[in-house]
């Protein structure tokens, strides 16, 4: 099966297993003995925090994930990803998370308050 190609659907019964979670990584590198992960901690609200391999060093820079939040799948397996411990999955896209509004994102916002704007001269206009 190629990546373009839909897994097949799961029944709600199995996707209520999965364990979605809103992490803040605290300290993110380069994984030591992988050319594509990164090796990040991160505050998962348990006691001990977790730490998860993620393969998108060649889409962001370790220090600028550091206090971003992200989504992780948390009750996976452990597993051993070249001699570094993953207790998870990350779930964030390889593509760049903003840490700043996108030209779109602003042009949206500059419009949306526009909107708000012009409502609120007719309200009080009225």
């Amino acid at each position: 099966m190629s990546s373009n190609e839909p897994l097949p659907n799961i029944d709600f019964d199995h996707f209520s297993k999965i364990d979605l979670r809103v992490a803040t990584v605290t300290a993110c590198e380069a994984h030591p003995n992988a050319d594509k992960l990164l090796k990040v901690t991160l505050d998962d609200g348990t006691p001990e925090g977790r730490q998860v391999c993620a393969g998108v060093k060649a889409w962001y820079d370790p220090a600028d994930l550091v206090g971003r939040q992200v989504v992780i799948v948390a009750n996976l397996e452990p597993r051993k990803l070249r001699g570094e411990i993953s207790q998870g999955r990350n779930a964030w896209p390889k593509a760049a998370l903003p840490q700043r509004p996108t030209i779109y994102q602003a042009q949206i916002l500059k419009l949306r308050k526009k909107v708000i704007n012009t409502t609120l001269e007719q309200y009080v206009q009225e």
